[in-house]
């Protein structure tokens, strides 16, 4: 298989709710791309400005400023103190990590790509680019022989499922009886809600409790994208097995896959300053303490969703009916049959509309009973 065997962009099927949803009389609310709305900081915009005499080639494995700052923010954010710069490399936004890693590490038909059963579509594109076999399986004991890279994602995207400690170490345990790599997206951890998560930070999978001691085939992956709006800046990166990200590097020389070093120089400034991040969760949780009870008053379900930027979300019914039905409010959602096979029921909706049109949306969802 190559990228021309891929399907449509799924995207493409939601135009005509979203021509319905906008032919509302007070407009539009988007709700279904979770595409960050809110300006970048400023203290970051203004390092970009700072870097941009950047006349030679950038550096691939990132700067020395860039993968301290990684190293720092893994230690104080997520309780991994162990790190060292040759554990990290920065990436050009997560989305091109998950779509080319099983091709960066080599794999081709007959090997097994694990990803949840409700997820993000990318990892499933990145197996089928080089002809592997995925597989939806979220308990490790269903992961098979002949897997040869796992998919977590936690906190999900879409549904909001966090891994505790322990299920993240019997997922480590599980991988490495299968000789697997096992890569854990983290991208929303810290947006966590509900729960435990209220007051704990989310784990990850390179935690001490989680590791046994032995990074080996472990990999956490993260994006900037969320936490500091630089979705458009495409700012991640991702840590763990040295070995593996060691081969990485060298296979991303070759690709010319070097993030732009303006980018990399903001990139470290934001890793470095946490009030940002803590003033934009609290955005998010304005706009998450309006519109959950809002979607419940109007009698859809929301399950899971204890941390992340989404709202999962059924009314019971096909979620078609309901992308019509929440178009009608002038409300577009994302439809969870995007999301994988066992998604038919939900929608998803994002944190990432401005606030006074998610407080619209609430409006309108408290005014009927769908």
């Amino acid at each position: 298989m190559s990228v021309h065997d891929l399907a449509d962009y799924p995207w493409d099927a939601v135009v005509p709710y979203r021509e319905r949803a906008a032919q509302h009389p007070q407009g539009l609310v988007d709700l279904s791309v979770g595409s960050p709305v809110d300006p970048t900081p400023e203290l970051i915009r203004r390092a970009l400005a700072e870097a941009t005499d950047a006349h030679a080639y950038p550096q691939t494995v990132g700067t020395p400023s860039l993968r301290e700052a990684i190293v720092a923010w893994y230690a104080r954010r997520r309780g991994v103190e162990d790190l060292t710069t040759d554990n990290v490399l920065p990436t050009i936004g997560s989305k091109e990590l998950v779509a080319l890693l099983p091709t960066l590490l080599g794999l081709g038909e007959g090997d097994i790509v694990v990803h949840p059963r409700v997820a993000y579509p990318t990892y499933e594109v990145g197996a089928r680019v080089v002809g592997a076999t995925p597989l939806a399986a979220d308990d490790p004991a269903e992961w098979p022989e002949g897997a040869k890279l796992i998919w977590i994602n936690t906190p999900g995207n879409p549904d909001g499922r966090t891994w505790t400690v322990e299920e993240l170490a019997a997922a480590v345990v599980r991988a490495r009886e299968l000789g697997a790599v096992l890569a854990s997206d983290e991208c929303y951890a810290e947006l966590g809600w509900d729960g435990r998560w209220a007051s704990e930070p989310v784990p990850s999978i390179l935690d001490p409790r989680v590791t046994g001691g032995s990074r080996a085939n472990l990999l956490s992956v993260y994006s900037l994208s969320k936490q500091s709006n630089l979705a458009g800046y495409r700012a991640a990166f991702l840590a763990g097995c040295a070995r593996i990200v060691g081969d990485l590097l060298t296979a991303r020389k070759h690709l010319g896959l070097m993030p732009p070093a303006p980018v990399q120089h903001a990139m470290a400034v934001a890793l470095g300053d946490d009030e940002h991040v803590a003033a934009q969760k609290e955005l998010y949780r304005e706009r998450r303490d309006a519109l959950r009870p809002a979607l419940e008053a109007a009698g859809f379900r929301i399950d899971g969703s204890e941390a992340g930027l989404y709202l999962w979300a059924t009314a019971g019914e096909d979620a078609w009916a309901s992308m019509g039905r929440l178009a009608d409010l002038g409300i577009l959602a994302g439809p969870g049959p995007f999301y994988g096979a066992h998604s038919g029921k939900h929608v998803r909706l994002a944190l990432t509309a401005p606030t006074e049109r998610v407080l619209e949306a609430a409006r309108r969802l408290q005014s009927v009973t769908l």
